[in-house]
């Protein structure tokens, strides 16, 4: 059991980091004895009856001075190193002499005491509310956060139990989800998309094979696409982006979920100012022009959510834009990822509010990674029921030239490591290929095909959005009581697993740990 002392506001923040590390843990109670006690701050109390005692803060403490240890100096932001990677602090960071962010006082009645050199629960509420920057969407940080935790306390000689974040008879969840912007090319006539698709087909893909970037074979498919444009709006000719039932050939087996556009034609507000959002916002489609394939997809396996347009700002237009999917779909519960991305710090409330089981909004349009710092789900802190799924890949960022612009083969040096991170630490890898980037011109289709044999081969389970989510609800519904751990059943989703951290005699020596998948009731042994 650890005990936390924290400051009362940040309650809600210790609540949630510990649905992420599924351990036994509770606020400290005076005079209980606890193996770990964890401190975020300045430590006020002497009589800490703990084995092990973590004190976390950012600011020389009295502790500090009492148990001689000594900081080097204080830094705003900075990027310490742990497990080889970088573990970059969004607030005050200390460094202390001899070490970088980690000290080891001299135990106290056999009692070990470290001391970290940050403040973790001001990091959680920065990562769970502003999230990360671009320049570092790379780090898992929060995930970070939580490995340190678990070393400091396994490397500290004490065994340690945990739910982690991973599907029992698999390694994490791989979502594949879809944002519908451009359901047909025959929809755009004489517009910035119509021309746009010709010169990309013609000169930029010639443009793209001289330097490199795409084969002779992708350029024919795509100068033939160009010259069939006037047989595709005379209807003689396949829409080359209505590609829906080649999605479900490509991942037969593997569920996804397509977020299509409530309304045709409407921007939506702003989200830098009062006003409507720019024109190109508007998309030439809605879920009306695509109606007939959706019972095909629910066929298939996959979830229909909606791809908000005002859903971000105000509930009552949220509520209009999921009756207007729910009028298609029939589903009763739905989820949303906003067009563009659009969102700020009142929309998982306004969502919330609206009726929606998740949103799927956090991430990037211009980098892949981890804007809250984690691959697991989480309750964003301004909401009491609605949960995030973060979104880690897209498509666009990983190739469009005014974001990181990569050929497809150097893309993979991106997509490894967060390929890599899932299969290690278990959650989602969330990924967002638009419909129409299997077709021509852009032709990134054989890219996705190879990364669903990869994911495939690091044992991940396919879910759709909503699944994934109510997986983590049923994670986090799980419930330590004394030495069992109960949680829901029979819902036909995986198990969870009861992983036991065995103790370490050695800070030095690797982490070991044993796995038991588990539903409803298990009894815990360390």
């Amino acid at each position: 059991m650890i005990g936390v002392i924290a400051k009362p506001e940040d309650e809600s923040i210790v609540a949630e980091f510990f649905e992420l590390f599924k351990t036994p843990w509770e606020i400290h109670r005076p005079g209980r004895k606890y193996e770990v006690a964890l401190c975020c701050g300045e430590l006020k109390r002497r009589d800490i009856d703990a084995d092990v005692l973590l004190l976390y803060s950012s600011e020389k403490t009295e502790f500090d001075t009492e148990r001689k240890i000594q900081i080097q100096g204080r830094q705003k932001h900075p990027t310490f190193s742990y497990a080889g990677k970088s573990l970059p602090i969004y607030d005050q960071g200390v460094q202390f002499v001899g070490a970088d962010f980690i000290a080891y006082a001299d135990p106290v009645q056999n009692q070990t005491i470290v001391r970290v050199g940050y403040d973790l629960f001001r990091e959680v509420r920065f990562l769970l509310t502003e999230g990360q920057p671009e320049e570092n969407a790379a780090s898992p940080t929060l995930d970070l956060h939580i490995a340190l935790l678990r070393d400091l306390i396994t490397g500290s000689g004490l065994p340690l139990v945990e739910i982690p974040p991973v599907p029992d008879g698999y390694s994490f969840i791989a979502c594949m989800t879809h944002d519908v912007d451009h359901a047909s090319l025959r929809r755009h006539k004489f517009d910035h998309t119509m021309l746009g698709f010709l010169y990309r087909s013609t000169v930029g893909s010639a443009r793209d094979v001289a330097r490199g970037r795409m084969s002779a074979g992708k350029l024919w498919t795509n100068c033939v696409a160009a010259a069939k444009l006037p047989f595709v709006y005379a209807g003689l000719a396949r829409d080359p982006w209505l590609g829906f039932d080649r999605y479900t050939e490509i991942e037969s087996g593997k569920p996804s979920t397509f977020f299509f556009i409530p309304f045709e034609r409407r921007p939506g507000s702003s989200k830098a100012k009062d006003g409507e959002a720019p024109n190109s916002r508007g998309s030439r489609y809605d879920v009306s022009h695509v109606a007939a394939r959706i019972p095909k997809l629910r066929a298939a396996g996959c979830e229909i959510g909606l791809h908000g347009i005002d859903a971000w700002s105000e509930s009552s237009k949220g509520r209009v834009e999921s009756e207007r999917i729910a009028q298609f779909s029939g589903a009763r519960e739905m989820g949303v990822r906003m067009h563009w991305l659009y969102w700020n710090e009142n929309s998982p409330s306004e969502l919330e509010a609206a009726g929606f089981s998740y949103d799927s909004t956090s991430g990037f349009n211009g980098a892949v990674g981890y804007r809250a710092g984690t691959s697991q789900v989480f309750k964003p802190l301004m909401a009491n029921r609605i949960l995030e799924l973060p979104l880690h890949v897209m498509d666009t960022a990983l190739f469009y030239p005014n974001h990181m612009n990569l050929p497809q083969n150097e893309a993979w040096k991106f997509m490894t490591p967060l390929i890599e991170h899932a299969e290690s630490n278990g959650g989602t890898l969330t990924v967002n290929w638009h419909d129409r980037s299997i077709a021509p011109e852009r032709l990134w289709g054989d890219f996705y095909v190879e990364m669903l044999h990869r994911l495939d081969a690091r044992r991940a389970w396919f879910s759709t959005a909503m699944q994934a989510v109510s997986w983590f609800r049923k994670r986090r519904a799980a419930v330590f009581e004394n030495s069992k751990i109960t949680s829901p059943q029979g819902d036909g989703l995986p198990n969870l697993r009861l992983r036991i951290h065995q103790q370490r005699k050695a800070r030095n020596l690797p982490e070991k740990h044993t796995d038991t998948g588990f539903q409803g009731c298990i009894e815990v042994t360390t």
